[in-house]
């Protein structure tokens, strides 16, 4: 019998691959994990409509934690708890965004996803949308790092990561161990009974509150550091190597 109750798996870099697919060797350890009696919850910055076909595909009727935290799923479409993203903020995010004209924007809100091609309309008001998250995209690092120094400057956002290119805001407090420690609460469990993998800033405080937390060989170095172990990347199917070795303990 485990010791572990939950696997809260990040997507994009660690349960999916560089083909944003999930391999038959990952589907079938999670399986076995679910049969072992393990809840299996995705933790992604993913929003909901992009996770849910994924957890369809692996048949999973169990919590998803969406935008960084930002929602909390007992089940698909059953909604838990959602803190939303201040419109002042969102406005001053975008016109910190329209100041770096080679800069990706994109945000989300409960309804759909606007980025640098489809933003809001100018005469909207930023008050009448409910908003998750914004991000930056670029390759260009001086421009990231100003970015950065500017939003953290307001104190007023949890910043994070998805890649080393990008930035990704939430309010302040949310995170996906926020989010963790609600749904651990809502299932009577603890967070020592948590397994947390991932590979980007935004896994980190997951990672590091968790009964084990895992970083994928693919991940950032930040990641590794703060993990407790390091499995494989998440071309070598690292979630299945994570279920073999430290969930169901068959190796």
């Amino acid at each position: 019998m485990t010791k572990y109750k939950l696997l809260a798996l990040d997507m994009d870099g660690t349960l999916l691959n560089e083909q944003s697919e999930i391999s038959s060797e990952n589907a079938e350890w999670i399986k076995r994990a679910m049969d072992a009696g393990v809840t299996v919850s995705f933790s992604t910055g993913r929003g909901f409509v992009s996770a849910l076909p994924y957890a369809e595909q692996l048949n999973l009727d169990t919590p998803m934690i969406t935008v960084n935290g930002g929602e909390i799923w007992t089940k698909p479409h059953v909604l838990y708890k959602r803190t939303e993203l201040s419109s002042y903020y969102v406005q001053r995010l975008y016109e910190l965004a329209k100041t770096y004209p080679e800069v990706w924007y994109w945000a989300y809100t409960t309804e759909a996803i606007y980025n640098k091609e489809r933003w809001i309309d100018e005469s909207a008001s930023y008050d009448s949308y409910h908003w998750l998250k914004f991000g930056y995209y670029t390759e260009d690092r001086s421009a990231l790092e100003m970015i950065l120094a500017e939003a953290q400057s307001w104190g007023a956002l949890e910043i994070s990561n998805s890649s080393p290119n990008n930035i990704e805001l939430n309010p302040q407090g949310v995170s996906k161990a926020s989010a963790l420690r609600d749904l651990c609460e809502w299932m009577g469990i603890e967070m020592s009974q948590v397994v947390a993998a991932g590979d980007s800033l935004n896994d980190i405080a997951a990672i590091r509150e968790a009964g084990l937390g895992v970083a994928m060989g693919n991940a950032q170095d930040a990641v590794k550091q703060a993990a407790d172990v390091v499995t494989l990347t998440n071309d070598e199917h690292g979630v299945a190597e994570i279920i073999k070795r430290y969930v169901l303990q068959t190796e």
